[in-house]
């Protein structure tokens, strides 16, 4: 693989800091410096985003709301207002466009910007970066964490960095040395499952992973293989789609209480299939696997799924085939406290084309 692709881009990755409860913090001047979540209930919630000061007592997003208050008696739990955090990220995405129209967004609060060629005419990607942090400080008074590189990958590696409101760069000669000293529980895309079957393997860092063959990685990751060599060589070809469509269309539910009946969980479960099945014909998309999630009472989560080959075509079908992953459950052997229903595998995605070699650009 030519290495002169290693220097066509300039990428950032900008993601706001601890956004939801900063937000909060931002609009109530009694949270400032106190440990802030904002989710659910206190009983039967979950963290959606915890502020720095309630990190430190380990306290994380997706951690229920009871493990979150034991550990910070003191805990103060706010509840999402996603109107609010949506008219932010308008405000913080119409910053990224004058200086570019490759804007990928993930979330409301995480977005690629691929700044090679820039509204701006700036030529120092480390500029651009510094401006976007000060201008998004100025609109929102909220700060932005950046990484700056060649590849998509490391950008978002480099925004970790140096959080809460820093700025990193990973350049073209640094980006191979940074992979290998890489500790592989950090790599993004490898959950605790996969960096476990890779700590078994004598996989620990980046270089561990770089000296595997590809032959070897293949046996035991399959189709992953590729990625995974060329991660830890500093090689990620994926270019910034402003046009990312969205994976999966889902929905869920928590209960006020724990359900055990199948005729109550399967009134759920088809309402939520409904709800999602409305809003593909709305958008007029098409899925081909539906997956239901189910959270115990003990917060084991597990998940089910269905594809149809040629798609599903009708929400009749969509909500029977809902039921049926639910009915063989069946016979419980604890109650449930959450269900999701999901359509992936949505017909509007599309590939990404792989980027041309270039000569090398300045940081």
């Amino acid at each position: 693989m030519s290495q002169l692709f290693i220097a066509t881009r300039k990428i950032l990755h900008v993601d706001q800091d601890a956004f939801y409860s900063s937000v909060e913090q931002r609009d109530d001047p009694t949270l400032r410096g106190k440990p802030v979540v904002v989710g659910g209930s206190r009983e039967r919630g979950v963290v959606a985003a915890a502020s720095y000061e309630a990190r430190k007592f380990g306290i994380h997003s997706a951690m229920p709301s009871v493990t979150a208050l034991k550990r910070c008696p003191d805990l103060i739990v706010v509840k999402p207002r996603f109107d609010v955090y949506k008219a932010v990220s308008a405000q913080i995405r119409d910053i990224f466009f004058d200086y570019t129209d490759l804007v990928e967004p993930l979330s409301l609060d995480e977005a690629y910007l691929d700044v090679t060629e820039n509204k701006k005419a700036m030529p120092i990607a480390t500029e651009i970066a510094e401006e976007i942090r000060q201008r998004i400080f100025e609109t929102t008074g909220l700060t932005a964490s950046v990484g700056v590189s060649y590849a998509k990958f490391l950008a978002k590696m480099a925004s970790d960095q140096n959080k809460p409101n820093g700025l990193f760069v990973i350049r073209p000669k640094d980006g191979p040395r940074f992979m290998e000293t890489l500790a592989i529980r950090k790599f993004h895309g490898i959950g605790p499952a996969g960096a476990e079957k890779m700590a078994r393997l004598g996989i620990v860092t980046g270089a561990d992973l770089k000296a595997k063959s590809l032959d070897f990685l293949k046996a035991h990751f399959g189709k992953s293989a590729q990625y995974f060599y060329d991660l830890s060589r500093g090689i990620d070809e994926r270019p910034v789609n402003p046009n990312r469509e969205r994976k999966s269309l889902s929905k869920e539910t928590t209960f006020a209480d724990d359900l055990h009946d199948l005729e109550s969980l399967a009134s759920a479960v088809t309402s939520l299939a409904e709800q999602v099945w409305d809003i593909t014909e709305a958008k007029d998309i098409h899925g081909r696997t539906l997956v239901l999630k189910v959270k115990y009472a003990d917060f084991e989560q597990i998940t089910r799924s269905k594809s149809v080959v040629g798609g599903i075509t009708s929400k009749a079908q969509f909500s029977g085939i809902a039921e049926g992953l639910l009915k063989a459950l069946f016979p419980l052997t604890k109650a449930i406290r959450l269900v999701g229903v999901t359509l992936a595998g949505l017909d509007d995605e599309e590939a990404s084309a792989k980027p041309k070699p270039q000569l090398e650009l300045d940081f």
